[in-house]
């Protein structure tokens, strides 16, 4: 009696790795993240003019500049990060399944870290709230109802502050996704998957992400550096990403 062997076919993750590369290639060239620093950094040494120098620090001024310029207002209050998030998501999500061979549990705290720091972030960017609130600001047509609507934009500040990421949302969201990817660099740089020059830029990319941190404590006046400096190795490591991403689903 003979007995035929049944091949399991092995799940394809061809669509994981398109939609990896294709998010890691629209984070790269349109959502960047710390789009707002790299705006500062450019205004502050003058190779642009337009814009305020410093980023607003009362809820007035906030009003005032995204009632005289919605699009700059709202990416000082990180919108292009809104996008970035999601799009990191995906990225993150397709490097589990690139990398989990590699070093699994490593992989599944990186994931926790990574969505956790997304979910929260989400939740807590109030950029579109404070454009809400300055336009019911420049339609009130008296003192209290004005003073209320400073009131709530304080209010919102304290839940998203963008030019000290001091908000109770930014601040530890940040955190949690720049030490996700550097735990999917380390693991990468030990993968056979990913060259080392990419594994390197990811590590570049995320520790100065993480030496934010550092500048806040000792050297405040200088934060939007390492931001700069990170979103630069930021962009290669995703276009390499992306490269990488498409070569693996044409392979399979």
């Amino acid at each position: 009696m003979s007995t035929t062997k049944v091949k399991i076919p092995t799940p394809s993750y061809a669509p994981f790795y398109r939609t990896g590369g294709a998010a890691a290639l629209i984070a790269a060239l349109i959502f960047r993240r710390n789009l707002d620093a790299e705006f500062m950094l450019l205004r502050g040494s003058g190779v642009i003019s337009v814009g305020p120098a410093v980023p607003p620090v009362s809820t007035a001024d906030w009003f005032t500049l995204l009632q005289s310029n919605p699009l700059l207002g709202l990416t000082l209050l990180n919108l292009f990060d809104v996008v970035n998030y999601v799009l990191a998501g995906l990225i993150f999500l397709s490097l589990f399944i690139a990398l989990k061979k590699t070093h699994e549990s490593w992989m599944y705290l990186a994931a926790f870290l990574g969505f956790l720091a997304i979910s929260n972030y989400l939740a807590s960017n109030q950029a579109f709230a404070m454009l809400s609130l300055s336009k019911q600001y420049a339609a009130a047509s008296s003192d209290p109802q004005r003073i209320m609507l400073l009131a709530a934009g304080q209010a919102v500040l304290a839940i998203h502050s963008s030019n000290t990421y001091a908000g109770t949302g930014v601040y530890p969201s940040f955190l949690l996704i720049s030490t996700s990817g550097l735990i999917l660099s380390l693991v990468m740089l030990r993968s056979e998957v990913f060259n080392k020059t990419t594994a390197r830029m990811g590590i570049l990319a995320n520790g100065f992400g993480l030496g934010y941190y550092l500048f806040l404590l000792f050297a405040p006046g200088m934060v939007y550096f390492p931001l700069s400096i990170s979103a630069i190795f930021l962009w290669i490591w995703y276009i390499r990403i992306a490269a990488r991403f498409f070569q693996l689903s044409k392979a399979e």
